[in-house]
């Protein structure tokens, strides 16, 4: 069997739940754009593509980071060539979609199965949506993400794959199609595998509820906000947010952007316009 999987924290988990259970030993995929954000307009095209690495790129160049990662390089594309070859070359062989319930997975679920219809009654889908598990502690709760759950309660997720039914290889391309159309600059699971398109402006609550008229460091800032918001994205998304919020004179900086992000200190409109030679290092 094959594997696809959506975090690269998931790979690390599903790794030890592949030493403990060898059944499930088997390539592993990797998807790594996250579809839940960004443009989606014509991305079955080589012209939708380029427009949605240029936003991306984009979003980079504004960020902490500077600039895209040259390494590694995201092409899901080829990730769902190597897919469906190996599907061609192991003709008995099972591709299994490992996706929980949250907006980033849900999301690469429809991108790559509308991908593969040609193969359908061995592509096997394992969809963790408001299932229980037990943590570490032996206490029941529900993961949102696959890396939440133990390795040995992973074993138990397995009894639960099915095959993607003929009418999901029919509904949910054409879902993916409305999404590309939609073209939203959110989208967020609202139940099982609805998606729900929202502005881009989406998560600028998330970043401003942690805001006062004090000056904080603004790396800081966004990892509060991502461990505190209930529906999770990226830190590039939050801090390209952060930039448009303080271009849209909605947030102040200390405007120390040539010294880069460490010095960068934020607050809500209206503080003391003193120094902020003592904010906290």
């Amino acid at each position: 069997m094959l594997h696809v999987l959506f975090n690269e924290s998931d790979i690390t988990r599903f790794k030890e739940v592949q030493e403990l259970d060898p059944e499930l030993d088997g390539p592993i995929v990797f998807i790594r754009d996250d579809y839940a954000v960004g443009p989606l307009q014509a991305l079955d095209t080589a012209e939708g593509v380029h427009h949605r690495l240029a936003w991306w790129k984009s979003c980079y160049e504004k960020t902490a980071y500077g600039a895209i990662p040259a390494s590694p390089v995201v092409n899901d594309a080829m990730e769902v060539a190597k897919i469906q070859q190996w599907l061609v070359e192991n003709p008995s062989g099972e591709c299994w979609i490992w996706m929980a319930q949250n907006q980033h997975d849900v999301s690469g679920y429809y991108w790559v199965v509308a991908q593969l219809k040609n193969w359908q009654g061995r592509i096997q889908l394992l969809f963790l949506n408001n299932l229980p598990f037990l943590n570490e502690k032996g206490q029941l709760f529900y993961p949102h993400w696959l890396e939440e759950i133990p390795a040995k309660e992973f074993l138990k997720a397995k009894k639960l794959v099915r095959p993607v039914s003929a009418s999901e290889f029919e509904i949910d391309p054409d879902e993916w199609n409305k999404l590309m159309c939609e073209n939203a600059g959110v989208r967020i699971v609202e139940g099982g595998k609805k998606l729900l398109g929202k502005e881009f402006s989406y998560f600028d609550a998330d970043i401003k509820r942690l805001l006062t008229t004090e000056w904080q460091r603004a790396l800081r800032v966004v990892t509060q906000s991502q461990t505190k918001m209930k529906v999770k994205t990226g830190d590039v998304f939050l801090q390209w947010r952060l930039v448009q919020l303080a271009k849209e004179g909605l947030i102040e900086t200390n405007e120390k952007w040539e010294k880069g992000w460490k010095e960068l200190d934020i607050r809500l409109r209206g503080g003391d316009k003193g120094s902020t030679e003592q904010q906290d290092q």
